[in-house]
């Protein structure tokens, strides 16, 4: 056997060792949690964990209930989608389709740059400007919001969702335009009606990537949400998310005490979540391929 076959067995080996090692350590991750989570369910029910009302972990008694911290996820998240995902489509649709030369590069390094940006950067940010924008504009006791930790986080899930999409955008075929067009379509029918249906699976993969980074994201969250544990019925009043209630009291929980355990017990959640909108995410990413 050649030089060039043993090289090129070694590189695929090489490969494929860093591809099972992903897995392992993903894997490994996912049983740590676990181990240390589980310890919670022998006090506390799995029904009282993610559907409790309350969370006092140092109450007497504990309570542990999750769902105003799931709640302030969702609603946080589901708020910073709905906001990035219109711009960053459009957004896309410019650098792709209107825009060129120069004009095109440095919107493209624009994007890299804010994707760049650290998240603790954007915390600082929303609370010297959103937070005190927010609170007049809306007339609040606290600028510290739902409304608030959304628009930045918004800011966090754009680079993401604006570079999956063009890269969806520039893989359509360039036959539909040439068809599109000698039909007699104008360029907005054309990104309309064809384009953007043609790239949808590669728009619906920006979506959820997007989702994934900023329903993980910690720092910015917990500067501007405000840190209330309890049930939001409006964008404009505070909240706390899973990730914020991690990092704040982590630090502050005595090893192997149920207040420990719930904890990793919400990262148990986390990771579940996390890897579900990933698994979506590459659904939709392969049919774009297929």
């Amino acid at each position: 056997m050649s030089w060039q076959r043993w090289r090129e067995r070694g590189i695929e080996g090489l490969i494929a060792l860093c591809g099972l090692s992903s897995i392992a350590i993903v894997t490994l991750i996912f049983i740590f949690l676990l181990k240390e989570g589980v310890g919670l369910f022998h006090s506390v029910s799995l029904g009282h964990f993610l559907g409790g009302q309350r969370w006092y972990p140092i109450s007497e008694p504990p309570l542990f209930g999750t769902l105003p911290l799931l709640l302030g996820s969702c609603v946080v998240t589901l708020g910073a989608v709905a906001l990035s995902l219109p711009i960053g489509i459009g957004s896309a649709l410019f650098v792709s389709e209107i825009a060129t030369g120069w004009m095109k590069e440095v919107l493209k390094t624009g994007i890299e740059l804010l994707a760049a940006i650290p998240s603790v950067v954007l915390g600082f940010v929303g609370m010297a400007v959103l937070v005190p924008t927010l609170k007049h504009a809306f007339h609040l006791a606290t600028g510290l919001t739902a409304l608030t930790g959304s628009i930045t986080l918004a800011l966090m899930a754009m680079p993401t969702i604006v570079s999956i999409t063009e890269d969806a955008l520039a893989a359509v075929p360039r036959g539909y335009r040439e068809g599109a067009l000698a039909l007699g379509a104008t360029r907005w029918q054309f990104m309309s009606r064809v384009l953007l249906p043609a790239a949808r699976p590669g728009i619906l993969a920006a979506t959820m990537l997007g989702i994934g980074r900023v329903i993980g994201e910690t720092m910015a969250v917990m500067m501007v949400t405000g840190n209330a544990a309890v049930i939001p019925h409006t964008m404009l009043q505070p909240v706390r998310t899973m990730t914020a209630t991690i990092a704040a009291e982590m630090g502050e929980t005595v090893r192997g005490s149920d207040h420990y355990f719930a904890l990793f017990a919400i990262g148990i959640v986390l990771f579940v979540i996390s890897f579900a909108i990933n698994v979506v995410a590459d659904v939709f990413l392969h049919q774009e391929r297929t």
